[in-house]
């Protein structure tokens, strides 16, 4: 069994790769103690797909990530809300609006990351990164608030949050319009970092407000 479970979803909104999934990829080709599942871009079927990862990998840390173009960093996410409210439609055609991920759940869920010890450790690999309040309310968010609430109600003794990457280089070239982007193998070195300072820390940093946003 994977000590670590590393998600990426599948392409979408017409993009030709999704660098979240191929990031991982690259990290569970790195190490043996990560095991990395493509999650799809759909609200119905991508947490049926995270339980069965969850179930089969039995993982003690999850790290679930997505692609937020238009971010010039890495961005651990602090907090999951209760709440779809699709700006497109997801790769099965469905477009929920003001829709709870889970109905009468929590308001929200924080990450059991240490997200500004990630951050700390991203930065020192030679990545930017930076601590994200907000996940959106795209089929990202709903993963990461589905996972913390499997996390919570199925599967005790794990941890886990989730990561925003950027563009990768290729969809900025294939789209022709200027925009952030990182390699994914940087993006894949900042993700190992990530689990690396998880898998050790459970007390988060203390750091002014200024030294991130």
């Amino acid at each position: 069994m994977a000590r670590v479970l590393m998600t990426g979803f599948a392409p979408f909104g017409g993009e030709p790769v999704n660098p979240s999934w191929q990031a991982v990829s690259l990290v569970a080709a790195r190490r043996d103690d990560v095991a990395a599942v493509e999650l799809p871009c759909e609200f119905a079927a991508s947490l049926p797909a995270l339980r069965r990862a969850l179930s089969e990998h039995r993982p003690s840390l999850v790290v679930c990530a997505g692609q937020a173009g238009g971010r010039s960093e890495v961005t651990p996410e602090r907090v999951a809300i209760n709440l779809i409210d699709a700006r497109i439609p997801d790769n099965a055609g469905a477009q929920p609006l003001d829709a709870p991920v889970v109905p009468d759940g929590p308001a929200a869920y924080f990450t059991t990351l240490p997200v500004k010890a990630c951050v700390a450790a991203i930065r020192a690999a030679g990545v930017p990164a930076s601590v994200s309040h907000t996940a959106g309310t795209y089929v990202c968010n709903q993963v990461f608030y589905g996972l913390m609430h499997l996390l919570a109600t199925e599967f005790p003794g794990a941890r886990g949050g989730f990561v925003h990457v950027p563009f990768s280089p290729e969809q900025v070239a294939a789209s022709g319009k200027p925009a952030p982007s990182l390699g994914v193998d940087r993006v894949a070195d900042a993700l190992e970092a990530l689990a690396d300072t998880a898998l050790r820390v459970t007390e988060d940093l203390a750091v002014s407000a200024g030294a991130e946003h």
